[in-house]
């Protein structure tokens, strides 16, 4: 079969052959249909991503839409190694497939499914939010941000802080305030420090890095203190390490935690992902994404953005 597939972590996928799968007993093998490229896609494709086995060659992608072979249109995720998902045909198991929603096409499915998830999973699963909660979101302006803002606003949220360094995109967002992390130091301070004193319920960031420092020791500075801050970190866009003074956890009732492979059992990831698609209709969840054919991997690959998701479509 055709596939996406990584014979040296340092080049990326491209299009090639591929051993036919085979699934077990708890297995089915998905048609794949659509599958997209995300930052933990491209992570593991490198071959830096802590949840790359080391097997070469594989194939690229964690997850996608597809058919059953009782034609049913499902969601997938998490192919055995070395199988993927950008595929013409993954074994998967049977506890990993969801159904798709009707009004929800495959390759809108695809884009949204892995940020979409992110930001579910930090929201309902890590910080446990509640409608009439304030949150903030930051890095608001990648897909899984923007997500994340729609999310939380289908959810019932009261406020919602959007943060980022595109002044274009966070005047699109659906928030009730925004922050621009280009400003000068002392003008961010003094914003963070006012949202901070408002209470902020929980934060969902895709950035870490200097952003985060100056967002945790804002609010230890500046929180009320009422309510616990439930801070869930979920990318590292901006930095990989920050500097924390444990006297900012210590003087304060912030809860910082992670949301991710691992700190999520993957039956609750693939729950989150499933409530996700399921609420995409209802809460009419929108991303921007470009559809491309899997033959033109190795070319679409090093040109994808967070701010138009690609999908591969597969014959």
């Amino acid at each position: 079969m055709k596939a996406a597939v990584v014979f040296d972590p340092a080049t990326g996928p491209i299009y090639a052959d591929f051993a036919q799968p085979f699934a077990t007993e708890q297995q089915q093998i998905i048609k794949v249909t659509a599958s997209a490229i995300s930052h933990v896609v491209k992570s593991r494709a490198s071959g830096k991503h802590y949840s790359f086995d080391g097997t070469l060659p594989f194939i690229a992608g964690i997850d996608g839409t597809g058919v059953t072979p009782d034609g049913k249109r499902v969601y997938f995720v998490f192919p055995p190694s070395p199988w993927g998902s950008m595929a013409q045909y993954a074994p998967v198991d049977n506890a990993h497939c969801l159904p798709l929603p009707d009004g929800l096409d495959d390759a809108t499915a695809a884009a949204m499914a892995n940020p979409g998830m992110s930001a579910w999973a930090a929201l309902v699963n890590r910080a446990n939010f509640k409608a009439g909660e304030t949150v903030l979101i930051n890095g608001a302006t990648g897909s899984a941000g923007q997500l994340a803002v729609q999310i939380a606003r289908h959810l019932g949220a009261k406020k919602i802080i959007a943060t980022g360094r595109n002044v274009q995109t966070l005047a699109t967002l659906d928030a009730d305030a925004t922050v621009l992390l280009t400003d000068d130091a002392t003008t961010l301070n003094q914003t963070l420090a006012a949202h901070a004193a408002e209470q902020i319920d929980v934060i969902v960031d895709y950035l870490w890095g200097n952003s985060a420092e100056l967002l945790l020791k804002a609010l230890a500075k500046y929180a009320p203190g009422v309510e616990p801050v439930r801070y869930v970190q979920v990318g590292s866009l901006s930095g990989q390490e920050i500097a924390l003074p444990g006297a900012v956890l210590r003087s304060s009732p912030i809860q910082l935690m992670g949301s991710g492979i691992g700190s999520l059992s993957l039956p609750a990831l693939v729950q989150a992902t499933g409530e996700m698609l399921q609420a995409a209709v209802a809460g009419k969840f929108r991303i921007a994404h470009k559809t491309v054919s899997l033959s033109e991997v190795a070319q679409a690959w090093p040109l994808d953005n967070s701010q138009n998701r690609t999908v591969f479509l597969i014959d």
